[in-house]
């Protein structure tokens, strides 16, 4: 028998991507909302598990939050391996229960290695929280997986309050993005794409763990 090879391919990397889908009943109004966002989710969940990757795995879940809870509505898994099934929109804005879940999947190891890439986590919503969120927040942030995740966020439709704003902006890990506001459903889907082509050029990139800047000219280019 031949010895072992001297070298092993290095295993590819998982780079978690973790959205948290604000899901509450005012996202049903009017139903384009939560369509939209269901469509732009199955769409980049088909985008990632086709793309050439080379370096990285990209793995992805996403948690729902309304009626007082949140849920692990797609566990964090390859997107090769993900099944969708759509959202409804219900109830509450429990923004604090789906950062206190965030946060759990983060910590735990047999879903997030300490190997892992540093995590993309978007958060998507259209109104103020409906429970106690800051210290949830505070949590996410002191973590050091959740200090060092690029956070993105998005403000949909053109009813947000400034001060719903505000909350978002607390997440957002770079100030550069900032809250991105789509104010209409075709912005919901330019932003989602451009969520994936910067994911998906992370995991190829020799310095994965560099966190992605938006300018408006990078989202002209991938239409309304």
């Amino acid at each position: 028998m031949g010895a072992a090879p001297r070298f092993m391919a290095a295993k590819a990397r998982p780079l978690p991507v973790l959205v948290l889908a604000d899901v509450s009943g005012s996202m049903g109004e009017p139903r384009e909302k939560i369509d939209v966002l269901n469509e732009c989710i199955r769409r980049m969940l088909g985008d990632f598990a086709t793309a050439d990757i080379g370096r990285g795995v990209i793995h992805v879940g996403v948690i729902a939050f309304s009626q007082g809870r949140a849920e692990l509505h797609q566990e964090l898994v390859p997107a090769v391996e993900a099944s969708w099934t759509d959202m409804e929109a219900r109830g509450g804005t429990p923004l604090g229960a789906a950062l206190g879940l965030a946060d759990s999947v983060l910590h735990d190891e047999s879903v997030v290695p300490v190997r892992a890439f540093s995590p993309t986590l978007v958060l998507v919503s259209d109104g103020m929280p409906t429970d106690e969120w800051e210290e949830a927040l505070e949590r996410l942030l002191d973590s050091p997986k959740g200090s060092n995740a690029t956070r993105l966020a998005i403000a949909i439709g053109p009813d947000m309050t400034e001060q719903a704003k505000a909350v978002l902006r607390r997440f957002v890990s770079d100030e550069a993005n900032g809250v991105f506001e789509a104010q209409d459903v075709g912005r919901i889907q330019q932003y989602f794409r451009w969520v994936t082509v910067t994911v998906t050029q992370r995991a190829q990139s020799t310095r994965p763990d560099r966190t992605p800047v938006l300018s408006p000219e990078d989202l002209s280019d991938f239409g309304a």
